[in-house]
């Protein structure tokens, strides 16, 4: 399971990574530091439901007053919760799936 989701921001849109452990999430999120054209935001856990906000935006967040903290930090949970929900959604169209060996038509031959 999933539990975790690292978000980041891709030429203004919000993105995820999904991640079994936090462990894992936290390497994901420091690998993004290397990816030019993706800001690291942070880290979301879908069973506390808490957010974890990135190293640097986590000073920033930590100087804001705790209504502005409140709003922000509701506002990624949100985010991250659509963003999980709509991957929880998602369904191939015709043109999308490409089916495997596996799933391809298999006609019994008899004698």
């Amino acid at each position: 399971m999933n539990r975790f989701s690292v978000i980041y921001l891709f030429k203004k849109q919000y993105f995820h990574i999904l991640c079994e452990t936090h462990t894992e999430a936290d390497i994901v999120l420091r690998k993004l530091y290397t990816k030019k054209k993706k800001t690291p935001i942070g880290i979301y856990d879908n069973k506390t439901e808490l957010f974890y906000w990135e190293p640097i935006r986590r000073q920033k967040f930590d100087r804001l007053p705790v209504q502005e903290q409140g709003r922000l930090g509701n506002e990624m949970i949100t985010i991250a919760q659509k963003l999980r929900h709509r991957d929880d959604q998602w369904r191939p169209n015709d043109a999308q799936w490409q089916p495997d060996v596996m799933q391809r038509p298999f006609f019994l031959m008899h004698d």
